[in-house]
C-alpha cells in the first residue's frame, strides 16, 4: 500500500457506497478515516435558520456516523473553513493522503485548489477524483478540442463514448476504517443548534434524508420508470417523477446507480430518464468550462437586455399570487415544500422572464434560496434555457402560454387545486380561464379579485413586449 493512513473528505457525496474517492483511498491505503466539514462560510450566507438543506445534511451524516460506528469507527465532523480545517485535521492525525471527489462550481474549485496547496505544503498528498458525473471536463470534446455548447451533439457523443465500465460500482473495503479508539478526540456530531440552525418543518416524504431513503426511493422508482415518458410532465401524478433530485444533489445515491438502473431493462421510459441524466452532466460541464455563466448570460450579448419588470410583479410571483393558477400552484409548492415539479420549474421561469419581464437572475436566486435540491449548474442552466440566454439552439421566441400549459399538463386541475385551495370549488374550465381576466359568466359564490387575485398581466401583450425587449437588448 502507498499510504498508511488516508482521509476521505465527504462533501456532496454523502454515502459510503459506490463512492469514487473512498474506493480509491481503500485501494491505496492501509487505514481510512472519513471526515465532513460544515462550511461556516456557506452556512453564514443562508437566509433561513430553518433551511431544510442543513437538516437534510445533518441527518444524512448522522446516518453515515451510525454506519461507521457499527464498523468500529466513526465520522469526524468539523465546523469552519475547509481550507483551514481539512489540512489541519490531516496534519493532526498524521495522515499521508486526503481523497475527495471533484466539484465543478467555481467557488468549490477555488476551495479545493487551496486545500490541495495547503496539503502539499504539509507534505500530504491530495487527490481529487471524478464521481459526481459520468464524464467530466475534456473527456467529451468536439473534434476540434473545444467543449460542446449544445445539448443534442453532447448527448450523442456521451452515448457513443459510454461503456459499462463507466457506471460500474466503485467498491471500498470497510475493514480499513480507522478504529474509533485511534481517532484522537473524535468530535461529537454537532446538533443543528450548535450550528445556529433549527430543524426544518418542510422536508416532504419523498425527500427524506440519508442513504437508506435514497436507495428506497431509487428502488421504488424502478417500477415507475418504464412509464416515465408518459407521466413526467403531469405534476398531478404522485409517482410521475423519480423524486431523486435531492439525493443526487447531496450524493446519497450515485449517478452510476441511476445509469445502471436505465440499462437494467431498457425501454422508452428509461431512455427519456437517461437523457435527463445526461442533461445533468451537460450543465455540470457548462459550469466547469464556462464559469462566467454564474454571473451572466451564456450568450454574452444578452447581458445588454434591459429588463423592464417591476418589483411588485416579482414579489407577486414569489408569493404565488399572480392570478395565473398554474404559476401560483408551482410557486406555492416551492415555498411550502422546497421542491417543484420540473414542468412547473419551466412554466414559472418562463412566466417570470417572458411575461413579467423580470431579469432571470432574480428568479435563479429565488430558486437557489428555496430549492432543497438546489444545484448551481442545473439551476443556472435551467433558468438560462427558459430565458433564451443560455446554450440552447431554440431561438428566443419560445414562450410558454400559461393557459395552454395548464390545460395540457393539468387538465383536471388536480395539481392546481392541491396548491391553490381557494379554487377547489371551481370547475377545470373555469380555472383554466381565470388568467384570461374576469369571466364573461359570473361564477357562483366566487369573485376574482376578492377570492383569488386578478391576473397581473395580459399574456399576449407581454409576449410582444418581451420579443421587442429581447431584440433591442441582444443585438
Amino acid at each position: 500500500m502507498d499510504y498508511d493512513l488516508s482521509l476521505v473528505w465527504l462533501r456532496r457525496d454523502l454515502r459510503l457506497e459506490d463512492h469514487q474517492a473512498l474506493s480509491k483511498a481503500c485501494s491505496e491505503s492501509n487505514r481510512i478515516a472519513v471526515i465532513f466539514v460544515f462550511d461556516s462560510q456557506i452556512l453564514g450566507k443562508l437566509k433561513s435558520k430553518s433551511d431544510p438543506r442543513v437538516s437534510f445534511i445533518s441527518d444524512s451524516i448522522r446516518e453515515i456516523d451510525n454506519q461507521l460506528k457499527k464498523l468500529g469507527s466513526g465520522l469526524i465532523v468539523l465546523i469552519g473553513d475547509p481550507e483551514v480545517e481539512v489540512p489541519k485535521v490531516a496534519k493532526k492525525m498524521k495522515a499521508n493522503a486526503v481523497f475527495f471527489n471533484e466539484d465543478y462550481e467555481p467557488s468549490a474549485k477555488l476551495r479545493d485548489n487551496a486545500v490541495l496547496k495547503f496539503l502539499k505544503e504539509e507534505n500530504i498528498k491530495g487527490f481529487s477524483l471524478k464521481d459526481h458525473v459520468i464524464f467530466s471536463g475534456p473527456e467529451l470534446n468536439k473534434s476540434d478540442g473545444s467543449p460542446y455548447k449544445m445539448y443534442t451533439p453532447y448527448k450523442n457523443a456521451w452515448l457513443k463514448r459510454l461503456t459499462p465500465s463507466d457506471y460500474l460500482p466503485k467498491k471500498g473495503d470497510k475493514r480499513k476504517f480507522l478504529a474509533s479508539g485511534n481517532i484522537s478526540s473524535l468530535p461529537v456530531i454537532p446538533r443543528l443548534e450548535d450550528l445556529g440552525f433549527e430543524r426544518s418543518s418542510i422536508l416532504v416524504r419523498s425527500h427524506r434524508p440519508g442513504r437508506k431513503n435514497g436507495v428506497g426511493c431509487l428502488n421504488k422508482w424502478a417500477s415507475g420508470l418504464p412509464e416515465y415518458h408518459k407521466t413526467r410532465d403531469f405534476p398531478g401524478l404522485s409517482q410521475g417523477t423519480s423524486g431523486l433530485s435531492v439525493h443526487l444533489r447531496f450524493g446519497t445515491i450515485s449517478i452510476r446507480e441511476c445509469v445502471r438502473l436505465c440499462f437494467k431493462s431498457p425501454n422508452r421510459g428509461t431512455a427519456i430518464w437517461l437523457s435527463e441524466l445526461i442533461w445533468r452532466d451537460f450543465y455540470q460541464m457548462i459550469l466547469d468550462r464556462y464559469p462566467y455563466v454564474v454571473q451572466g448570460s451564456f450568450k454574452r450579448d444578452c447581458d445588454k437586455i434591459v429588463w423592464e419588470g417591476s418589483r411588485a410583479n416579482f414579489k407577486a410571483w414569489c408569493e404565488g399570487r399572480t392570478g395565473f393558477p398554474i404559476v401560483d400552484a408551482g410557486m406555492r409548492q416551492l415555498n411550502q415544500t422546497g421542491w417543484m415539479h420540473n414542468r412547473l420549474r419551466m412554466i414559472t421561469a418562463s412566466f417570470l422572464v417572458k411575461d413579467l419581464l423580470v431579469d432571470w437572475r432574480k428568479g435563479e436566486a429565488y430558486f437557489a434560496e428555496k430549492l432543497l435540491d438546489f444545484d448551481l449548474a442545473a439551476n443556472n442552466g435551467g433558468w438560462q434555457w427558459c430565458a433564451s440566454t443560455g446554450c440552447d439552439a431554440q431561438p428566443y421566441f419560445r414562450i410558454f402560454n400559461p393557459v395552454l400549459q395548464s390545460k395540457k399538463f393539468d387538465p383536471e386541475c388536480k395539481y392546481i387545486k392541491q396548491w391553490v385551495p381557494e379554487l377547489k370549488s371551481l370547475s377545470p374550465s373555469e380555472i383554466h380561464c381565470l388568467s384570461l381576466g374576469a369571466p364573461q359568466q359570473p361564477i357562483k359564490s366566487f369573485k376574482i379579485g376578492r377570492d383569488y387575485p386578478e391576473p397581473i398581466v395580459v399574456h399576449s401583450h407581454q409576449k410582444m413586449r418581451f420579443l421587442q425587449m429581447y431584440k433591442r437588448g441582444s443585438n
